[in-house]
């Protein structure tokens, strides 16, 4: 089961650095974790500092997993930061083929792994992956980054119920981007066919009989030894099952907060897009496209993207997402 779209193109960027964010937290008190290795390249940046924070929702202490990229040398910083989220069964290295493009144009990108997801570890409490218990974690890092300018936050398909959450608890946002996301859980469709089936076989036989069985499903060999398929395998193996049922219930049964999040970004300034790719088959176009009314604007279609943008279609994103941050950081 993956819900992540084609991944086409290798999930790597040459500007990125890997880096540990820490914070404290009640809730997520997990045990040491030792993530798999990342075959994929050699990462080339200035060392992102993060000190641990606080947060009132979380605690003793997490350590989310990321992908850093600063500005290179010369170029003219914005003083901003993007914050991306990725969505169900995905990781930071979702985003890798953006984050030297956003780098480039001066603002820093930092992609990380949720609580559970790949190098991050999670508690085995599956309450924990609601969207608004992993977005008080998300709200905790925005507050962080904030102290070194603003943020924009972007969460992808159920990331984006994420940093809806984050957004409804309070956090600081600059902006914010919904990316392939919805107003509330699935009610029909592939995906939701794929939840359903999936939970039983994921509580009782475990992570690698769900996705080896999967890929046998799709007439796949869940150990080919391309780098990119052994990858995801990895990257699937190495995501806590907790997580996997605990944020796979909340795609089955997510209220729709919307209104509520419109009432919030109008009482807190806060702009937002809602984008989507031209392909993407998740949410179906037009309840993305009603989501994106009721917040006040339109949802604006990424050409050749499907539901990964970021990696389907990296360079048209990132046509449509740079002058959003231009603009917004430049308020």
């Amino acid at each position: 089961m993956n819900h992540n779209g084609g991944m086409a193109n290798q999930l790597t960027s040459h500007g990125a650095a890997r880096r540990s964010l820490t914070l404290d937290s009640p809730v997520f008190d997990s045990p040491a974790f030792d993530p798999p290795a990342f075959d994929p390249p050699a990462f080339n940046s200035p060392a992102f500092d993060s000190p641990a924070f606080d947060s009132p929702a979380i605690g003793p202490t997490v350590e989310l997993a990321a992908l850093v990229a600063d500005p290179p040398p010369g170029v003219a910083t914005r003083n901003g930061t993007l914050l991306l989220v990725p969505g169900y069964t995905g990781s930071k290295e979702d985003f890798a083929p953006i984050l030297d493009g956003i780098a480039a144009a001066g603002v820093r990108a930092v992609a990380i792994d949720l609580p559970g997801q790949h190098e991050s570890a999670g508690p085995d409490d599956e309450n924990s992956y609601a969207p608004e218990v992993l977005g008080s974690v998300v709200n905790s890092l925005i507050h962080r980054l904030g102290e070194s300018g603003p943020v924009v936050v972007l969460g992808h398909s159920f990331g984006g119920l994420v940093a809806r959450s984050a957004v409804l608890a309070g956090a600081p946002a600059t902006g914010l981007v919904l990316l392939c996301s919805g107003p509330a859980a699935f009610w029909a469709g592939n995906r939701f066919n794929a939840l359903t089936i999936g939970r039983p076989i994921l509580r009782s036989l475990g992570v690698q009989a769900l996705y080896d069985g999967g890929q046998r499903a799709l007439g796949l060999d869940p150990l080919r030894p391309d780098p990119l398929a052994r990858f995801m395998r990895r990257r699937f193996l190495a995501s806590s099952a907790a997580g996997l049922l605990g944020m796979g219930h909340a795609l089955l049964n997510e209220p729709d907060r919307v209104d509520e999040l419109k009432q919030v970004l109008v009482g807190a300034g806060i702009p937002v897009a809602v984008l989507a790719g031209a392909g993407d088959d998740a949410w179906p176009l037009p309840v993305q496209a009603e989501m994106a009314r009721r917040l006040g604007t339109e949802l604006v279609l990424v050409p050749g993207g499907a539901h990964s943008p970021a990696v389907e279609s990296p360079t048209a994103l990132l046509e449509i997402l740079l002058p959003l941050l231009e603009a917004w950081f430049e308020v």
